[in-house]
């Protein structure tokens, strides 16, 4: 049996996007849904879109095998409410899967549960999550992580698809495939890719390297070493190492990255651009080089995106 939790102030789509691909694939599968939403209080729990969902209080979730931790707005509630980590704590002492989608991660941080693991969570919230929770292995590019039995997922739609490679564990991959299907979805996307949104971070002009990535945006066919990257912005290499990850949660290295992918893609997709020439001037050099990173990042080869854009 599954079971979602939620709170007061929770994003709608963290439950109702995992319960969706539950509920189609248990269709698809010709097995019963074994599904129940869980809370703190029984009854009806609003969303911070005034939503509400009917839930059954922590004494129901006896059969419980997979418990979905939702986020929102109003995570920081059970995330400081010793009841609720104690439930999740004795679930997961028991062996149940256990995971969390957008901010919810801060609940199964809090219980202990991702202490020396892999993580993740809404890219906005990276620099206070690696702040509060030091010892979680953090990975700000992921979609979706998975570390033993603990699962976490990136914001909000991440959901759909942690709970798709869920269904994948459970049925199969037909019958995930056909459960994404159903769901009109483009494609499913696995853990490893990144989370797209997080290039909108690193372009932003408020922050304390905002010029600088703007500017490195313009000039990605330069040598954006750690180097001179550091010389620019007027400080030691070390120093600007260090601060820059602080301050945007990734490396030097993987913020160029990212920005070279963004652009290349925004060129493959809506251009005739030769791939190799694509990849020189995006600073990637060797379309080999380049092909390696949209795979990374996407799960597919520049060629293939192009293919789907024109396709579309």
């Amino acid at each position: 049996m599954i079971g979602i939790l939620i709170f007061p102030d929770f994003q709608l789509l963290d439950a109702a996007g995992p319960i969706s691909v539950f509920e189609i694939a248990a269709r698809a599968s010709g097995k019963p849904l074994a599904l129940r939403v869980l809370a703190l209080n029984a009854g009806a729990v609003r969303s911070s879109s005034g939503v509400e969902m009917m839930a059954r209080d922590f004494k129901s979730a006896n059969a419980i095998t997979t418990l979905v931790v939702a986020g929102g707005a109003g995570v920081s509630a059970p995330a400081r409410c010793p009841v609720t980590l104690a439930f999740v704590q004795r679930l997961a002492r028991r062996g149940v899967r256990i995971a969390s989608v957008c901010s919810g991660a801060y609940v199964l941080a809090e219980a202990g549960l991702l202490d020396g693991r892999r993580a993740t969570t809404h890219w906005g919230r990276t620099r206070e999550f690696v702040a509060r929770y030091p010892k979680v292995k953090f990975e700000p590019d992921q979609i979706f992580t998975r570390d033993g039995n603990v699962w976490t997922s990136a914001g909000i739609s991440a959901g759909i698809d942690l709970a798709l490679a869920m269904v994948t564990e459970d049925h199969g991959e037909e019958i995930a495939q056909a459960t994404a299907r159903q769901l009109v979805l483009y494609h499913r996307r696995s853990g490893g890719q990144s989370q797209f949104s997080s290039l909108l971070e690193l372009k932003t002009p408020n922050g304390r390297f905002g010029a600088l990535l703007s500017w490195a945006r313009e000039n990605l066919d330069a040598p954006l070493t750690v180097e001179n990257l550091a010389d620019r912005a007027g400080m030691s290499a070390r120093h600007f190492a260090r601060a820059f990850a602080a301050e945007t949660g990734t490396t030097p290295s993987k913020a160029i990255e990212r920005l070279r992918i963004e652009v290349a893609r925004e060129r493959v997709q809506s251009s005739r651009e030769a791939i190799e020439r694509v990849a020189e001037t995006t600073g990637f050099g060797d379309p080999e080089r380049m092909r390696r990173a949209f795979i990374r990042a996407f799960g597919q080869p520049p060629q293939a995106l192009r293919r789907a854009a024109r396709a579309g």
